[in-house]
């Protein structure tokens, strides 16, 4: 990863126009190709950035300001960077990163659903944790009381990128003979109403976990029975 703190305005060439004037910002070139565009502010949100296959050529206008144009390798789109000024100019190489770590809630999560995990319904029955796919594992996958195979995606707050990272599990599950069709369950212990009108028109269901009531503990609250 290169990293550049620069004074620079930026210009994005493609189907629309957009204009950045001049002012300090950061730089981050990522190995993968792609490009982003940061100010000292909106948190993780760039405010201007480029997909990979990325390519950058470096060059200078007429009066000797660098020019680096970041041409984007299908569409052909552009990010025209105008340097001012390079006040930080560093390359680092992480490596391979090892992915997400489920939090410990999280994972009890997982263990204790697969443990119990005719929590989904009469019938189910686990296959396993972690069920390995090209893109990543899914949390569980089991099969309904049917037989029918079911892939489910923890959180401990459900929101939309857990509805889409579940899509795409079960758009490559769907892909396999021997576990086709493929359900969805898209379980938290708070899910968003956005994830879940998204999980609803997917064809995805949605099941609220009660952690203590997993553990086996029993609620504050006092019962008459």
């Amino acid at each position: 990863m290169r990293l550049v703190i620069a004074r620079c305005s930026v210009d994005y060439v493609g189907r629309l126009t957009a204009h950045l004037p001049m002012a300090p910002r950061l730089l981050l070139f990522k190995a993968d190709g792609s490009v982003s565009v940061h100010a000292d502010d909106r948190a993780f949100k760039p405010l201007n950035w480029m997909n990979p296959p990325c390519s950058v050529k470096e060059s200078a206008d007429d009066d000797g300001t660098e020019i680096w144009t970041v041409t984007h390798g299908k569409s052909g789109e552009k990010l025209v960077l105008r340097i001012e000024e390079v006040q930080h100019d560093s390359t680092h190489t992480l490596g391979a990163d090892p992915g997400l770590q489920k939090d410990g809630v999280e994972a009890h999560l997982q263990e204790l659903l697969a443990e119990h995990i005719t929590t989904l319904g009469d019938g189910y029955t686990l296959i396993r944790r972690e069920y390995p796919t090209a893109i990543g594992p899914v949390d569980i996958l089991c099969r309904d009381g049917a037989g029918a195979t079911v892939a489910v995606e923890l959180k401990r707050r459900g929101d939309i990128d857990g509805v889409e990272q579940l899509t795409r599990y079960l758009e490559l599950l769907n892909r396999d003979p021997s576990l086709s069709p493929v359900k969805g369950v898209f379980a938290a212990q708070e899910i968003k109403p956005q994830a879940r009108v998204l999980a609803t028109d997917r064809g995805i269901g949605c099941v609220t976990l009660d952690y203590d009531a997993l553990r086996g503990i029993e609620p504050d609250t006092p019962r008459l029975f």
